[in-house]
């Protein structure tokens, strides 16, 4: 539960090839393993005195997946402060577990330092997130802050993704500049509007009403990061 995640600083990640992958790059944070006796052989050494081996049973009714995997592990949640001069991803209400982990992932395929969340925004813990991140979550740092306070002290150049801006291929971007995304539905509210720069738009050549906020991040992103 998210409380329980907020107060204990850990998160659960489940999955072979993601607890794996923490294994590897999140060592450090590691606190516990829980591991099949079929796949505990694949666990390096050095984690053994943190692994518990169990039943397919006790997997089950531990898991949140419908299929359990075959292990799933607890990490503690990495304390990183902001960085003020490094390009970031500002997501202003997101809502949906499968576009945060796609965010996430995006900013780490095009090597984006950090993503800045309002505090409503879908909790990137959350055990969707986390698989659709596809260990991008050991490597993007997170913040959930006040966004119009954040946005006010920041002196980077700020990109909005509006449907009335722009055209996203006409700008020269900074290369520590921020790019605000808004929810699936609302889109960036009307106060972090206001502190936008430079409203940017991917044009429409198709009677849709609007692009998802993963895809338009993606789009985005291969012309902002060059």
């Amino acid at each position: 539960m998210k409380k329980n995640r907020d107060q204990e600083m850990l998160f659960v990640v489940e999955g072979e090839k993601s607890v794996l992958e923490g294994l590897s790059a999140f060592a450090s944070h590691l606190e516990l393993v829980v591991s099949l006796e079929a796949f505990s052989e694949q666990i390096p050494g050095q984690f053994h005195s943190k692994t518990f081996t169990v039943t397919t049973k006790e997997l089950e009714q531990i898991s949140e997946l419908k299929t359990p995997n075959k292990c799933m592990a607890v990490f503690k949640r990495p304390d990183t402060g902001l960085l003020n001069d490094a390009f970031t991803i500002v997501l202003d209400g997101i809502q949906d577990p499968g576009n945060m982990g796609t965010i996430l992932r995006l900013a780490d395929w095009f090597g984006v330092k950090q993503v800045v969340c309002s505090k409503d925004t879908v909790d990137c813990y959350n055990s969707k997130v986390i698989q659709s991140s596809m260990g991008a979550i050991y490597r993007i740092p997170v913040h959930y802050t006040d966004l119009a306070s954040y946005l006010k002290n920041s002196p980077q150049q700020k990109y909005g993704a509006m449907l009335n801006g722009t055209n996203y291929k006409t700008i020269d971007y900074p290369k520590d500049g921020i790019l605000i995304m808004g929810n699936e539905g609302k889109g960036v509210r009307p106060e972090i509007e206001a502190l936008i720069d430079v409203p940017v738009t991917i044009p429409r050549f198709g009677e849709a009403e609007s692009l998802n906020v993963a895809t338009a991040t993606a789009i985005l992103l291969a012309e902002i990061i060059q």
